[in-house]
């Protein structure tokens, strides 16, 4: 009977540290995407801000030019 008890505390034992480890394995992949979904937002985030500030300029600078074609010379 003892035997049995031990034999079941084994078991159990063994069953515990495997869901462990599974649940272990189940956040490190989780957070290793999450590192690389960083990684390539990050480059993409920057590029589009470059890009909304590049145009911004640009239509910053054709409205000079139509205010100052319109405007009265003096």
């Amino acid at each position: 009977m003892a035997n049995e008890t031990n034999d079941f505390s084994v078991a159990l034992s063994n069953l515990l540290d495997t869901v462990g480890k599974l649940a272990q394995q189940q956040i490190d992949l989780l957070s290793s995407g999450v590192k690389a979904a960083t990684q390539i937002v990050e480059p993409l985030a920057k590029t589009a801000i470059d890009l909304v500030g590049s145009a911004s300029n640009t239509v910053g600078q054709a409205l000079q030019g139509i205010s100052s074609a319109i405007a009265p010379k003096k």
